[in-house]
């Protein structure tokens, strides 16, 4: 068995992760220091399979089922990779062409799509108060199901983007980190700058910026959160990362400016998001159908959007942080100056400067996604690795 894959299976021998069986991945903060250190392990380890051209199908059969209530590139494409590469066939769920649009209810969609299905992935990020209480009550009902004997299983849900949080792009991001120096030891008293940008568009979700500091705070990290008045994420948010920040060894603070956020940072996240009384009104007004009422936000967002377009990640800015070598982050795509948008989060220097390590940073959502099944999946994931590598079976023949 090569090296690497030994050190893996070994360090998975110290980790609890009895809890993560059958269950769901919904908010990275309801998850263990161990869990999480066994979704980067795992994630790492079904890596260097594929590397070794070693199948990872711990399925021979069975379905994954994705539900994608905003737009998506990566996270789509890494949802059907991940399931296709543990051995899942993956069916998407088109609410528009399904009997949700005639009533459908919650319990009844659930058991329907269910019947073969191990996991179910899903992005509802576009409403204050309603995506993650969605996933919850899919949650609810398949486990009914199957408690009612109409399941065989229960399919594991993952959180694939809520109102809160985006735990399968934080936690690629986190890996990223954390392989990009070495170790979760090295990354303590590190700097992150989680900052607004500038957007020509508005109502972009707080899930990503949420899920930054509900993590990175957990890792000894000095995090900041950046963003002019009036931005503010969820205050219970910003609450979790301030005791994780404590009980961590680490730091959470805010700033209303940018060049302090990026000054002497070793790692910058600038992204663009709405603010949090904006979208729990913009909920509201879809709520009742108040078409005007959007509109009438809309501009509104976009005239004080407009206000700001002074946050924008530059080459001074990033000649302030640690060294001037600052690793820049972003969940993609960005807004990029006179390439996506004439103004945006980002000047096309810095990004085509940082394109390579961007590509790997987003290389990692797959594994991740690949990481929470197979830790819900398997009851030993331990052994159930050391198998697959034992078996060494070729993912596809190189005669």
């Amino acid at each position: 068995m090569a090296k690497k894959l030994l050190e893996y299976l070994e360090k998975l021998k110290g980790l609890d992760l009895g809890a993560m069986y059958n269950e769901d991945f919904l908010l990275t903060w309801e998850k263990t220091d161990d869990e999480l250190a066994g979704v980067f392990t795992v994630a790492d380890a079904l890596r260097r399979l594929r590397e070794l051209n070693i199948s990872a199908r711990i399925f021979d059969s069975g379905l994954g089922v994705s539900l994608f209530r905003d737009n998506s590139t990566r996270t789509r494409f890494s949802f059907a990779s991940a399931c296709n590469f543990l051995g899942l066939a993956v069916q998407d769920l088109d609410e528009g062409k399904s009997q949700i649009a005639h009533g459908e209810t919650v319990r009844e969609t659930a058991n329907m799509i269910s019947f073969m299905a191990d996991v179910i992935g899903i992005r509802d990020d576009m409403y204050i108060g309603k995506g993650n209480t969605y996933m919850r009550e899919v949650s609810k009902a398949v486990r009914q199901g199957r408690q009612d004997g109409v399941l065989e299983q229960v399919p594991v849900l993952v959180n694939l983007q809520c109102d809160i949080d985006h735990p399968t792009q934080c936690l690629a991001d986190m890996l990223h980190m954390l392989n990009q120096a070495g170790g979760a030891e090295n990354l303590k008293g590190k700097k992150i700058a989680m900052t607004w940008a500038y957007s020509p568009s508005y109502g972009k979700p707080l899930s990503v910026p949420q899920g930054v500091i509900g993590l990175m705070s957990r890792f000894g990290l000095e995090v900041v959160l950046a963003h002019p008045e009036g931005y503010e994420v969820m205050p219970e948010v910003e609450e979790i990362a301030r005791k994780q920040a404590r009980d961590s060894g680490g730091s959470f603070r805010k700033t209303n400016s940018m060049a302090e956020a990026f000054a002497e940072a070793d790692f910058v996240y600038p992204k663009s998001w709405a603010p949090f009384a904006a979208m729990e009104k913009r909920t509201d007004l879809y709520a009742a159908g108040d078409g005007e009422g959007i509109k009438a936000l809309e501009k509104e967002l976009l005239a004080e959007n407009a206000r700001h377009q002074d946050w924008c990640c530059t080459e001074e800015l990033m000649k302030t942080t640690r060294e001037g070598r600052a690793l820049y982050l972003h969940c993609l795509p960005a807004d990029i100056n006179g390439i996506s948008c004439r103004e945006g989060e980002v000047e096309a220097s810095v990004f085509d400067r940082y394109r390579t390590p961007l590509y790997k940073q987003a290389s990692y959502k797959p594994y991740i996604i690949a990481a929470m099944i197979f830790l819900a999946k398997c009851k030993d994931p331990q052994k159930t690795l050391a198998v697959l590598a034992e078996r060494d079976s070729q993912r596809w023949l190189r005669p």
